[in-house]
């Protein structure tokens, strides 16, 4: 993807996406993540109206009139982003590819942490960590993680949550708003996940195809895997096969999501090109 279309896809991206952070995410966004806490601010005089359990007595006692600590709300957060970037987000036979999707999905969360005055931060991963974007504050910032998801390349390999988890473990001392995005094809270490969740706020999001949820019937069909590049054949008329590969899917995304309930930690799943703004919405209700 060359720079001139990259620019076009981000254009797109965050016409698309602004509408919805305004008239949409960005009021339910805030109604979470509203501040970490009350830090003082400083003494004045009190004022008829003001609580009495803010009465500064020290101060009060010097001069001999009563003085207030004015607290204000502690406004720093961070949201941080960790998204999938193995071979099988490329993946998309609706409207758009996994990866593309997962872009969008960054940038109408990226945009109302920024309308929040948040910091926003970003891990690509697959079987390691391939790029670090520390949190920053601002639109330009948003731009910056939407160019890096969309130029990203897609490495033929089975991903490893776990590095991005152990990542967070270790570099996000404050508490923040961790949103993973991934299909989840791989396995990873329900520990990690829990040891994260008990620190930060924790979202998991799947992207997968509706073509990967049932199996039509099309015939023989040779398939790769193009995480690790085994060929297989497969005969899709068969009825009994293709009942059990989509008894098998319902079954790996019910224990997916399970496993991020266990944790108190968020889970949606998506497919390509839904709308995702309800859900996120109904998300955010949860939590606040």
């Amino acid at each position: 993807m060359d720079l001139s279309e990259i620019i076009k896809k981000i254009r797109k991206i965050q016409i698309k996406t602004r509408r919805k952070t305004h008239t949409a995410l960005f009021g339910e966004y805030r109604s979470v993540f509203k501040g970490q806490g009350m830090t003082f601010s400083e003494v004045r005089p009190y004022q008829p109206g003001d609580e009495v359990r803010r009465i500064d007595w020290n101060k009060t006692a010097h001069f001999r009139m009563p003085y207030v600590k004015v607290m204000e709300e502690e406004r720093e957060c961070s949201l941080f982003f960790l998204v999938d970037v193995s071979a099988s987000m490329r993946y998309g036979t609706k409207e758009t590819l996994k990866k593309n999707y997962a872009a969008e999905i960054c940038a109408s969360l990226g945009f109302s942490a920024a309308e929040n005055n948040d910091k926003v931060g970003l891990v690509l991963f697959s079987d390691e960590v391939h790029k670090i974007l520390p949190p920053k504050k601002g639109a330009r910032q948003i731009f910056h993680i939407i160019s890096q998801l969309l130029r990203s390349d897609h490495y033929p390999c089975i991903s490893s949550l776990d590095k991005a988890l152990e990542f967070v473990m270790k570099k996000l001392s404050r508490k923040s708003f961790v949103v993973v995005i991934s299909d989840f094809e791989d396995p990873f270490s329900a520990t990690k996940l829990s040891a994260v969740a008990k620190k930060h706020v924790v979202l998991g999001i799947k992207i997968s195809d509706e073509k990967e949820r049932e199996m039509p019937d099309i015939g023989l069909v040779l398939f790769r895997d193009i995480e690790t590049g085994r060929d297989v054949w497969i005969n899709t008329s068969n009825a009994r096969w293709r009942y059990e590969y989509r008894e098998q899917k319902k079954a790996k995304n019910k224990n997916l999501k399970s496993v991020f309930d266990n944790f108190n930690a968020g889970f949606i799943e998506l497919s390509t090109g839904e709308e995702y703004t309800k859900l996120l919405q109904e998300y955010f209700r949860g939590k606040a």
